[in-house]
């Protein structure tokens, strides 16, 4: 699918001559300051300069969602001309200030060399169909690995302003503020976050039995539609535990590891550490997660 799309400089003339009515919802605006006072490392700080950059890209093109050209990759799996415009932005920002750093990005692929210790790895717009169709649940995140062990994190909500971060060994924080995740390990009393397979179908069947399960067992469970926040969420105790089928690394590098650093546990369906390989990832308090991983052994591959 492919429609005609203006440049990026038409976004705000689009915008200007046409503004229609978006939801009641308002995004809570905080000055630059406020997240500089985190005293952002300099990896991080780099990195949250792109995410903005990026960010009011975002605000201003939907503006006008009617003007944004889209693609479909396969079934259920769209680009669009923000994802990648966005993903130019946080590129060359990464790129200008560490050009012998690896990226691997959701639209580019990989860029750099395959020897660098350091690698990149972007979502410059987790909920693409979110996006699409007016609603602020979306994300912009970047995390970065040395020697293919996860070290920083940022995942930026344009909409809401929020800004997640976490560094290994050093916490997590959303908007300067130290977040953990919730100690609740009574599985009647956990809400569980999730994502439904709606690009690879081949596991929807596993899912759906999971699934039931989960909602017999918990006090619910909520799919919003861009893992990255859904990790986010887990992390800042607003719900109990995470778990999602086939997910690229670009969905869950930033959100697993500011759960980590929030005091969560990460892994895949077996418990291991194999979940950036294996795209099947559960995310919980150590307690829970125990609980978590029995219920999906439950329902073999």
């Amino acid at each position: 699918m492919r429609v005609a799309f203006p440049s990026a400089g038409c976004f705000c003339a689009a915008a200007a001559k046409k503004q229609p009515a978006r939801s009641n919802f308002q995004p809570m605006f905080r000055p630059m300051g406020t997240f500089m006072s985190q005293q952002l490392n300099p990896a991080l700080n780099t990195a949250f300069k792109a995410a903005r950059k990026a960010g009011d890209l975002m605000l201003r093109a939907s503006n006008n969602l009617s003007a944004v050209r889209v693609d479909s990759k396969a079934a259920n799996d769209f680009v669009s001309d923000v994802d990648r415009q966005a993903e130019d932005i946080i590129v060359g920002t990464l790129q200008e200030a560490y050009p012998q750093h690896r990226i691997l990005t959701e639209e580019a692929g990989v860029l750099g060399s395959e020897r660098a210790e350091y690698e990149w790895i972007i979502d410059p717009l987790d909920g693409t169909t979110n996006y699409l169709h007016g609603h602020p649940q979306y994300a912009i995140s970047i995390a970065l690995l040395h020697k293919g062990v996860l070290q920083e994190a940022l995942v930026y909500a344009p909409e809401r302003n929020d800004l997640y971060t976490a560094s290994r060994g050093q916490g997590a924080l959303l908007n300067n503020r130290r977040i953990r995740v919730s100690g609740r390990f009574e599985l009647n009393q956990c809400l569980i976050g999730t994502g439904f397979p709606v690009v690879d179908q081949s596991m929807l069947d596993r899912y759906l039995a999971i699934l039931k399960t989960m909602i017999q067992k918990t006090a619910g469970a909520r799919r919003e539609g861009a893992a990255s926040l859904d990790l986010c969420t887990l992390a800042a105790g607003r719900t109990d535990a995470f778990f999602e089928f086939n997910l690229k690394p670009w969905d869950m590098a930033a959100g697993a590891l500011i759960v980590q650093e929030a005091g969560g546990v990460v892994t895949d369906f077996e418990g291991e550490q194999n979940w950036l390989d294996s795209g099947n990832i559960v995310a919980a308090n150590p307690k829970l997660l125990v609980q978590m991983l029995k219920i999906l052994a439950q329902h073999p591959a």
